[in-house]
């Protein structure tokens, strides 16, 4: 039977290996689909997404904004936060109003990281924007800002290039060893000012040129790889170890867990109450051009 390849982007991270390690390794039935594995960064993936390029790719909940017109939501792979999330780290501590003037380095404009960063920024800065339009669908955003990529944020504030960064991934975990502090956890403050919900970071989407059948047939595959993984979690971690950048094997497995649990095998509806209020709050501070209506594969 001839296989039909379809594209699969995904950053080169542990989490991701370990969602993917079934499908990469060959070790679950894909019945007659062949996954092509595009690894790049978030912020690339994103990019790609707007313009429709690839099959599944992981995206930023807070880029879902600009393809849902092109992309339905998988409901697994989710990343959230539970209690943790993207952090602002410096060289010392400052206040958010002390941050909300300082050049701050980002990993990239379409990342839920910086959307959580200006939800978070607030009333500290003008609310004067202009709104997002499709001749400028970035509205201003009145902080000062570089962007950086992610693995090169602790080397921008420990030159001096930034005075404060916005860290995701592993980071998260190893900015203490860079001789940062801690100034603000988004995860944290995220659930504080809305219920307890997890802070949504990342999803998989699927393309709409597919039909329902086959979206739905291609979700239950790889909800099968996430699930493998859980269940066979140590040779899942061996595998993701070559994607663990400066984390030895209990790090990388904690890391891991912070991503990959039970809200990566499906949502639920506080997850999509989460991403609701995320989008929603971007929409009503005119961060985001349009809230989009959530479709999920279910």
């Amino acid at each position: 039977m001839q296989q039909m390849t379809l594209t699969l982007g995904h950053s080169p991270d542990p989490d991701d290996a370990f969602m993917f390690y079934a499908l990469a390794k060959g070790l679950i039935p894909t019945h007659g689909y062949r996954f092509e594995h595009i690894l790049q960064d978030i912020q690339t993936l994103n990019e790609r997404a707007t313009r429709g390029e690839l099959d599944i790719t992981a995206v930023s909940i807070r880029a879902y904004a600009h393809v849902s017109d092109k992309y339905a939501l998988l409901p697994s792979g989710a990343s959230m936060g539970d209690g943790y999330g993207p952090m602002l780290v410096a060289r010392r501590k400052f206040s958010k109003a002390e941050i909300a003037r300082k050049k701050i380095a980002v990993p990239g404009t379409m990342t839920s990281a910086f959307l959580a960063l200006q939800l978070w920024l607030g009333d500290t800065l003008p609310r004067s924007a202009p709104k997002p339009s499709i001749l400028n669908p970035q509205p201003s955003t009145f902080f000062d800002y570089i962007v950086v990529p992610f693995d090169q944020i602790f080397q921008a504030v420990r030159s001096g290039q930034a005075d404060v960064g916005l860290i995701i991934h592993e980071g998260q975990l190893t900015y203490q060893n860079e001789g940062l502090v801690l100034c603000e956890d988004f995860g944290v403050w995220w659930g504080k000012e809305n219920d307890g919900l997890p802070l949504p970071l990342g999803g998989n989407v699927i393309h709409k040129k597919f039909d329902l059948a086959t979206r739905l047939k291609i979700s239950d595959i790889l909800t099968a790889s996430i699930r493998y993984s859980l269940d066979h979690r140590a040779e899942a971690v061996q595998h993701a170890l070559q994607f663990a950048r400066d984390m030895g094997r209990d790090l990388a497995d904690k890391f891991v867990g912070m991503y990959v649990n039970h809200w990566t095998l499906d949502y639920g509806e506080r997850g999509r109450e989460s991403i609701r209020r995320f989008l929603g709050q971007a929409f009503e501070r005119g961060l985001i051009p349009h809230q989009p209506e959530l479709e999920f594969v279910i």
